[in-house]
């Protein structure tokens, strides 16, 4: 491995593209993997994980790293697209050493770990050199840079001592650090790691952060988190579900299970999910969402541009205004038609809804199986659609990723068939 570089910090390497020998992108750089067999020597940097196309997290090892230096990282282009996964005392530097607390070995004090210093030997191993640390006190005798709150200290390796490596970053900071993923990524996250350490970090999210990354797991993990709560804790994340979901959730468990989360839910949101528990599966009642946009005729453009702001709502959910006669809650009165929102970016604020109703599309019933839902969504080009029952009373809506996940096969969210990504001719190592 050949480099300018002899050494750079982690922080500044998360998220840079890796590239191949010719220019072209592999994907970006999501963490550093370091193990340490000996205490009496720093740990060595072993390889780096990055994430390619389709959000695949693939291991690269140094071996084959070219250049690795805080603007650019150049490998020889062979990657194995099979997922990354962590192995004996293998480290993740970032996801794992990060926020760590330390003890200096002078008996100065304790630490935190904001950044890490990779050096390159002469050997070619990349190694932790230096530690990048945040204290409030003094600190004699080394080399301290201030910024903000506390000191900030650049120290040696040997000048700290450490917990072994592979000791998991607290399951508190681990959320804290991750804060900004997206749930399906933080679902992920999740699903990667042991049954013990996947509740750990579970129990320590909020509640609504909680149900919006449940949404995103496979049903046994849905299940085995939700089962690790108390009831009543249990049914606080179920209340900050989508209902369809929570439904869907509930459906697993057991039907004394069920009864019982359900009392301890608040009224309206437990009767929206047994309206849903009452349907068979795979029909459109069982993956509708009963609290889609719905206003009266009278109401206005302006009224429901309003409406479909609302930032809880998902884009599928907000494409679509439906138009009922009172009441508005699901069963409503009967169903108008649907106002699209490119009609209500079109019109002028005071138009009333009941004048630009599109009556054409017919409603599917809440009886109907999900392989209609699905044509009728492909037909039309929609990304929602009316949910009606025998009456004609509005139950809920249909949206695109409902029917979606309905399906895809039941184990889509896990299933790794290997390396199915090329990025370009020869990169899989065989």
């Amino acid at each position: 491995m050949s480099s300018n570089s002899t050494k750079v910090f982690i922080a500044r390497l998360l998220g840079l593209d890796v590239f191949d020998p010719l220019g072209d992108r592999l994907g970006r750089l999501r963490d550093v993997v370091v193990l340490s067999r000996d205490p009496s020597k720093p740990a060595q940097c072993v390889g780096i994980v990055i994430e390619v196309p389709g959000k695949r997290r693939v291991f690269v090892p140094m071996t084959r790293i070219q250049a690795m230096e805080s603007r650019q990282i150049i490998c020889t282009g062979l990657v194995n697209l099979r997922r990354f996964q962590q192995r004996g005392a293998e480290t993740l530097a970032a996801g794992e050493l990060f926020d760590r607390k330390v003890t200096f070995r002078d008996g100065s004090g304790n630490g935190v770990v904001e950044d890490i210093g990779l050096e390159r030997q002469r050997s070619g191993d990349w190694v932790i050199a230096e530690y990048f640390v945040r204290r409030g006190e003094n600190a004699t005798g080394l080399r301290a840079l201030r910024r903000g709150r506390g000191e900030r200290l650049l120290v040696a390796w040997d000048a700290l001592v450490h917990s072994p490596l592979h000791e998991p970053q607290a399951a508190s900071s681990f959320v804290a650090a991750n804060d900004e993923l997206k749930p399906a990524d933080f679902a992920e996250a999740l699903h990667e790691m042991s049954d013990k350490r996947r509740l750990e970090v579970a129990t320590e999210l909020q509640d609504d952060r909680l149900a919006d990354v449940l949404q995103e797991m496979p049903d046994d993990e849905q299940v085995k988190i939700l089962s690790s709560l108390d009831m009543e804790r249990a049914a606080d994340v179920l209340e900050e579900m989508d209902p369809d979901d929570a439904a869907d959730l509930l459906a697993e468990l057991s039907l004394e299970q069920q009864h019982a989360l359900l009392e301890l839910m608040e009224p309206d949101g437990a009767d929206d999910v047994r309206r849903l528990l009452e349907y068979a599966e795979n029909t459109a009642g069982s993956m509708m969402t009963p609290v889609p946009i719905i206003l009266p005729p009278e109401a206005t453009v302006a009224e429901a541009l309003a409406s479909v702001r609302r930032e809880e709502l998902s884009p599928a959910l907000a494409s679509t205004v439906f138009v009922c006669r009172p009441p508005l809650e699901t069963p409503t009165g009967r169903y108008l038609g649907a106002v699209h929102i490119q009609a209500l970016l079109r019109c002028p604020p005071p138009e009333a809804l009941g004048n630009i109703l599109d009556t054409d599309l017919e409603p599917v019933l809440d009886l109907a199986d999900v392989s209609e839902v699905a044509r009728t969504l492909a037909t039309y080009n929609l990304t929602s659609m009316a949910v009606v029952n025998s009456d004609g009373r509005l139950v809920g809506a249909v949206t695109v990723d409902d029917v979606l996940d309905h399906i895809l096969p039941e184990d889509w969210r896990t299933h790794d068939d290997g390396p199915t990504h090329t990025l370009k001719e020869g990169i899989l190592d065989g």
